[in-house]
């Protein structure tokens, strides 16, 4: 009879850790070492490192230790066999930034407590009848931690009768075995807020004597977090890996309804666009993955750019009797215009500068690049000669290699007779079928630049272009002296400021940097630097290294 009932216990446990793999994919090694860590292992004190979806690791620990408390082990193991029953708590740091709001909240889980208005709030009183106080020190905390352990091992107190008042319940018959884990959650946060708690943590069921297991949750590792002198004890490692492009992939997927009636009006989550969404997943995926890997974050922003993403399906739909199934030309083409928009989306939602709704409601982003595309040169109108010549000579220092500035730029008549322009009489030096195939500047991206590249590049442009609707005073008498002479001023670095604040110029290294000069990117079109060369009288084709 025992060993069917340990059998039940055991598939029982099984069940559980099948279930919540399939709440969360692709963990399966993390809750089945949970599993054994918390139910057959002695106590210890565990550190559980995830850098990349803490999160997610918090919720999956939370399930697992509450769906492991409402096992009823008393009544599924009989005999000689010993099977602890588990009373879980789990903290976090950052809420709770003192130590008695540490306590409390500690000791109102691990009891199953909850305030109540009506009653005052009044926290978990520890089942003393002179009312004493569990949560004013370290040494009232470990006291605690016995009068509940054993109130809940054998004198154990109805939550009932302690709310009327009427002291101590009658003690059972028998004396239940009990395990205590208590979880914190950005554990990495104590060693700002509450470091004289961190080394009594990690030794909590040494200096309780009671059997309690301590896990720590953090995005940064062990070494970053422990306290010095060597007072913490080394815990038990546990490394969450970062999630797949697979796993992930299946948690976004199973985010979209597939039981739905295929018979029904068009919507947004018709169960007929789920392969659409499959794609979708996919590209966003491929976007938003290097800034992010939480598939947590990766829905949010899923669920904010899928209506815009289906709204020109569905209403191509509109008015059908029946779904019609999307060619697949039609698929790649919704991608291909909505890559850009998926970028704007994850700085917007990822540190939550709006919400998913709102961005939901914005716009098609099918009319947003031309409308930029039309807002960008209404304000390069409005610039003035200095600030455009700076942007023409920041498009060339992100287009062209730094080693092409001399022959491009270059003053001397010798070096100028000799200078390559055009872009259309160069060929491409002949390379071997292994080596990579270089991308052209123009598809790879702008480049970052130095400040004084730009200022060289400037000065060659004015003196080249500019110099001729300049009075220049009778004592400047060498060559590109004036030029000089106005780049050093105080405006032409407003200038640059003023076309830095405006997102003209993208300033790539941090402001409080010092050594070396600042690094800028340039943040107009290559049409908009054709069209404002136009306007300047400048020949953009014949200065770009590799013109179309």
């Amino acid at each position: 009879m025992a060993l069917a009932l340990m059998a039940s216990y055991l598939e029982q446990l099984d069940y559980l850790t099948r279930e919540i793999s399939d709440i969360f994919p692709g963990n399966d090694a993390l809750i089945s070492q949970l599993t054994t860590l918390i139910t057959a292992c002695p106590s210890t004190f565990a550190y559980i490192h995830d850098p990349y979806t803490s999160r997610v690791t918090a919720s999956l620990v939370n399930t697992l230790i509450s769906s492991l408390s409402a096992i009823d082990t008393l009544s599924l193991v009989t005999g000689d066999d010993i099977v602890p029953i588990i009373a879980s708590a789990q903290v976090n740091a950052v809420a709770c930034f003192t130590s008695r709001l540490f306590y409390d909240t500690a000791f109102n889980r691990l009891a199953k407590w909850r305030p109540r208005w009506e009653e005052g709030c009044e926290n978990w009183p520890g089942g003393a009848v002179g009312g004493v106080r569990y949560n004013d020190s370290l040494d009232g905390f470990l006291h605690g931690l016995r009068a509940l352990h054993t109130q809940l091992s054998g004198d154990e107190t109805e939550v009932s009768s302690l709310r009327k008042g009427k002291g101590r319940a009658q003690q059972q018959n028998g004396v239940k075995t009990v395990k205590m884990v208590l979880v914190v959650d950005r554990a990495e946060r104590l060693k700002e807020s509450l470091p004289e708690l961190l080394v009594p943590l990690t030794r909590l069921a040494e200096l309780s004597k009671v059997d309690i297991q301590t896990i720590f949750i953090s995005q940064s590792p062990w070494e970053d977090t422990k306290p010095s002198m060597g007072a913490a004890i080394d815990p038990f490692h546990i490394y969450v890996r970062p999630p797949s492009q697979e796993e992930t992939l299946r948690i976004l997927t199973s985010r979209f309804p597939t039981d739905g009636d295929f018979a029904a009006t068009p919507h947004a989550y018709h169960p007929a666009l789920a392969q659409l969404y499959a794609q979708y997943a996919g590209a966003l995926y491929s976007i938003c993955s290097p800034f992010t890997r939480d598939p947590q974050e990766l829905a949010y922003v899923a669920a904010a750019q899928w209506p815009s993403f289906v709204a020109p399906v569905l209403e191509a739909q509109k008015g059908a009797t029946e779904f019609h199934p999307i060619p697949e030309d039609v698929r790649m083409r919704l991608l291909r215009v909505f890559l850009p928009s998926f970028t704007a989306a994850l700085e917007a939602l990822l540190p939550r500068r709006t919400h998913a709704s709102a961005w939901s409601r914005m716009p098609d982003v099918n009319e947003g690049p031309r409308v930029d595309e039309r807002n960008l040169e209404m304000v390069t109108r409005s610039l003035s000669t200095l600030q455009k010549y700076i942007l023409l000579a920041a498009f060339l220092a992100s287009s062209n290699p730094p080693r092409t500035d001399v022959r491009m730029f270059a003053r001397s008549r010798e070096t100028r007779s000799k200078r390559r322009r055009g872009g259309g009489t160069r060929r491409a030096p002949q390379r071997s079928a292994s080596a990579p195939a270089k991308i052209p500047q123009r598809l790879a991206g702008p480049a970052a630049f130095p400040v004084d590249r730009l200022s060289a590049i400037l000065a060659s442009l004015l003196e080249e272009h500019d110099l001729e609707l300049r009075a220049i005073g009778p004592e400047f008498t060498q060559p590109g002296e004036y030029t000089e002479m106005e780049l050093g001023r105080v405006h032409t670095s407003g200038a640059i400021a003023e076309l830095a604040a405006a997102q003209l110029l993208l300033r790539v290294s941090p402001p409080e940097r010092l050594d070396g000069p600042p690094m800028y990117k340039c943040g107009i079109s290559f049409d908009v630097a054709l069209a404002l060369g136009r306007d300047m009288c400048v020949p953009m084709l014949d200065l770009i290294w590799e013109a179309v």
